[in-house]
């Protein structure tokens, strides 16, 4: 168990989560497989199980303390350390009736979004520091979107969305500052707009082409980029 390294994918049951661990699996990790829904966790990991990948579930809830206080309990007891987390839970928000419409912004649906989108990031990011520092070559990949970027301002008028991934560029930038001077590499990805039922399978991208870049991020050399924001055509502007 020492030698194969293990990867942390939040929300990796469905859509783009379940391509980053499928594609991280492929490449020899062993993929734990976060997701708040015990039924669809266990179909996930059967899939990737099935597929050749070395992968099992970890009952994960991002907006809960104690759920991922046990995740990590969890993946100490079965991995003894953490080399790669990705965090991928991440939530559209309520859209009807002008909820996210900046003039009559639902203000409770901007904190559900933050609570998972944010929130949930920092909170597993910092449940998972403790395992990720035993690594050897630790990576952490928030996935973003360049929705939040402010200077392309791309897709609809999504106020509370939109900003939360603002936001989680922010505060990915503040990891990577803090953590300049340790082996850990913090980046934000953007998948590009990908056919999942976040977006009503209408879009161009498979969860495999949007799943890319995080496996690229995870995978970064020691002497890779840091606190950046990237998709596959390269940095982002934001």
């Amino acid at each position: 168990m020492d030698e194969m390294k293990t990867a942390l994918v939040t929300g990796a049951n469905k859509g783009i989560g379940f391509a980053i661990a499928r594609g991280l699996g492929e490449i020899g990790f062993h993929v734990a497989v976060g997701a708040r829904d015990d039924v669809r966790r266990k179909e996930a990991v059967e899939r990737l199980l099935a597929a050749g990948v070395d992968a099992f579930g970890v009952a994960l809830d991002v907006t809960s303390d104690e759920s991922v206080a046990a995740a990590a309990a969890t993946i100490e007891r079965t991995a003894g350390r953490l080399d790669v987390l990705v965090n991928n839970a991440g939530i559209a928000g309520r859209m009807d009736g002008g909820a996210q419409d900046p003039t009559t912004l639902d203000l409770d649906v901007v904190r559900t979004v933050l609570e998972t989108n944010v929130f949930g990031v920092v909170r597993v990011t910092n449940a998972m520091l403790p395992l990720l520092n035993r690594a050897e070559s630790p990576r952490v990949v928030n996935m973003s979107s360049n929705m939040g970027s402010l200077t392309l301002q791309t897709g609809p008028i999504l106020a509370a969305y939109a900003p939360s991934k603002s936001m989680l560029n922010s505060v990915t930038a503040q990891y990577a500052r803090r953590l300049a001077d340790t082996k850990v590499i913090v980046n934000a990805a953007c998948p590009g707009y990908v056919a999942t039922d976040f977006t009503g399978f209408n879009a161009p991208r498979t969860p495999e082409q949007g799943a890319a870049i995080a496996i690229h991020l995870a995978t970064l050399p020691d002497d890779g980029p840091r606190g950046g924001f990237f998709d596959d055509e390269g940095v982002v502007p934001w």
